[in-house]
């Protein structure tokens, strides 16, 4: 069984576009949503929930009102500001650090396991989905990433599945890194912009640091042809290897304004040829 995760270094880059269209063109795989932030998968596969499950991952602290006697100490120790003027725990700002309960005088606080999102187990027209969402505020997104993609690896053994495909979150914080764990191939998504090249710098190295080999596309690339060229010679000079360059396709912005997936939209063809390129590409990678 193989596992390509599609990232990249910043948010609007088409990584998604990119993620649904090869949820289409894959056999025998299963896909799962790891932007567990601000997940948007979902907008183009439409999944049916099938199970949900409770994720609980992080804790706060509680307190029993009969043990306390309001002296204050809990707020002195806080480093967050989590406890109110009234000596009450705002669940916002609680870190569920511990120390308001290894501190307190009468024992009256306690951690406590809390509910910080949801995982679903979906079917889609194409290929089952795995996807989640963290609750408001809540910590711990890179736990609920290591859970996401454990539970699509169970549901691929399980069911015979060649490929987990996993749309992973923008950056390089310790969300991407869960979504790079145990996986073969990083697909990098980037754009001809300053930033979008600054920011495929920046994912590369964290991609190099695990030992991960990574395929690049550049998206958009007619729109800035002098960086595309720039991105496209950088790493050139580092043996990496270009997967394929998708034009600025006005059929896309057409697909996604009515919720549709590129490669099955006859509007997208420019964008849907490329993308079938990029799909051999990885494919070609994977077997060999």
């Amino acid at each position: 069984m193989k596992r390509v995760t599609v990232i990249s270094g910043k948010g609007g880059t088409g990584k998604t576009t990119l993620s649904a269209s090869l949820a289409v063109l894959s056999e025998n795989a299963i896909i799962a949503d790891c932007d567990v932030d601000a997940p948007n998968l979902h907008l183009l596969l439409k999944p049916e929930v099938v199970e949900k499950r409770t994720f609980k991952g992080g804790k706060l602290a509680v307190k029993n009102p009969d043990l306390c006697i309001d002296c204050g100490y809990c707020r002195q120790v806080c480093n967050f500001n989590a406890i109110t003027p009234g000596f009450e725990i705002n669940p916002i700002k609680c870190e569920g650090c511990g120390t308001c309960v290894a501190m307190c005088p009468q024992d009256a606080l306690e951690l406590k396991e809390v509910e910080t999102g949801n995982v679903y187990i979906s079917k889609t027209e194409f290929l089952p989905m795995v996807h989640a969402r963290l609750n408001i505020g809540a910590e711990n997104s890179g736990k609920l990433v290591s859970e996401v993609k454990k539970l699509a690896d169970n549901i691929a053994g399980r069911e015979g599945k060649d490929l987990i495909l996993v749309d992973g979150p923008p950056g390089i914080g310790c969300p991407v890194i869960a979504s790079l764990n145990e996986v073969d191939l990083a697909l990098v998504v980037t754009e001809p912009t300053k930033s979008g090249f600054s920011d495929l710098k920046r994912l590369l190295k964290v991609i190099n640091h695990f030992g991960i080999t990574p395929l690049v596309v550049i998206n958009k690339y007619d729109l800035n042809k002098n960086i595309s060229k720039e991105i496209t010679g950088f790493c050139q000079d580092r043996g990496i290897e270009i997967a394929g360059k998708i034009p600025f396709c006005q059929g896309i912005v057409s697909a996604l304004r009515l919720g549709k997936i590129a490669v099955n939209y006859n509007e997208a063809d420019r964008a849907r040829i490329a993308i079938e390129d990029i799909w051999n590409n990885v494919k070609k990678y994977l077997k060999e």
